[in-house]
């Protein structure tokens, strides 16, 4: 049974990009660090876990519970300091009967407003738990919505700690409904602009945005067979490229942005960081993996009990492995 939290941070601002969409800048009474003192306190790509507790009337019957507590990934780099920064959806049609969103928009939590942040990052949706921090490839980051948090964190934190750093490594596609959806998009601009950065964004509304000339459809679709070529030219990079030898692809945004993804890049050869889908899919155990994703619940993106499903997924990654 959830009990109060007792809170241990503060809201220091909250830019509101629309009315559903925003900003949270959060500053923790104090951190942990797991590391030497000279370290980052937390490394780009983890989460904190961060909550409220709702308003309790005493003497009313409510069988919710009075705190939430969800974690939520990190959008800012560890050189900006203890300030952390996430970017968060409202939550129109929650599963929970407390979704920490709700009490999020309530209009009493601004700026100055108290609130609970676990301060210890965790998490290994990071290079270096991934595929090192040395590794030389593309590195195709695929984002859906507020997936974009962890791909930000990392490309600031490389600039952070080298202002002349490159950035051609590192590519972004970035999926939202409407253009003014597409967070951070200016800075990403800009380091595309200034460092190098690949950065495609994509709307899935084209039809109600008759100005908008960028690419259209959900981000997953740009991974489409018939289309991946044409993402790639988009990202300026030569048809063929995001291959196993010459790329990595990390994935955060919805369950469908995940396994749509997956399922399409297995035609290249790219090969999941999961044991029990690696299980059906029958990769031998010795061959490196080289698609990663964040998740925070234990739903498995993809049914690997569905053997129809695994047979056609087997033979599409066997081909795409040649």
């Amino acid at each position: 049974m959830a009990k109060l939290l007792d809170y241990n941070a503060t809201l220091v601002e909250r830019i509101d990009i629309e009315p559903a969409l925003s900003i949270f800048k959060v500053k923790c009474d104090e951190i942990v660090r797991k590391g030497a003192p000279e370290d980052p306190w937390f490394i780009p790509g983890q989460y904190l876990t961060i909550g409220l507790n709702r308003e309790v009337v005493e003497g009313q019957q409510d069988p919710r519970p009075v705190s939430v507590r969800r974690p939520m990934s990190i959008a800012s780099a560890p050189e900006e300091g203890e300030i952390v920064e996430f970017y968060i959806r409202y939550v129109s049609h929650p599963e929970s009967d407390l979704p920490l969103t709700h009490l999020m928009w309530q209009p009493s939590f601004q700026a100055g407003s108290r609130m609970f942040c676990r301060p210890v990052a965790t998490g290994k949706f990071t290079l270096r738990d991934t595929i090192g921090d040395d590794d030389p490839r593309i590195k195709l980051f695929v984002a859906a919505g507020t997936g974009l948090a962890p791909f930000i964190s990392m490309a600031r934190s490389r600039i952070l700690r080298d202002p002349k750093a490159r950035l051609d490594d590192m590519a972004i596609l970035h999926g939202a409904s409407y253009s003014m959806s597409l967070g951070y998009r200016e800075e990403l601009e800009r380091l595309g602009r200034e460092h190098g950065l690949r950065y495609v964004p994509t709307i899935s509304r084209p039809k109600e945005e008759p100005d908008w000339d960028g690419a259209s459809g959900r981000v997953e679709a740009l991974m489409e067979p018939e289309r991946l070529e044409d993402t790639e030219r988009r990202l300026g990079l030569e048809p063929g490229t995001l291959r196993p030898e010459k790329a990595t692809v990390l994935i955060c945004g919805l369950q469908g942005t995940i396994a749509n993804t997956i399922i399409h890049m297995l035609d290249r050869g790219f090969v999941p960081d999961n044991r029990k889908l690696r299980r059906g899919l029958q990769v031998d155990e010795s061959r490196p993996s080289t698609l990663f994703w964040e998740q925070y619940d234990s739903t498995p993106v993809i049914d690997t009990k569905d053997e129809e499903l695994m047979a056609s997924l087997r033979a599409r990654l066997q081909a795409g492995l040649g």
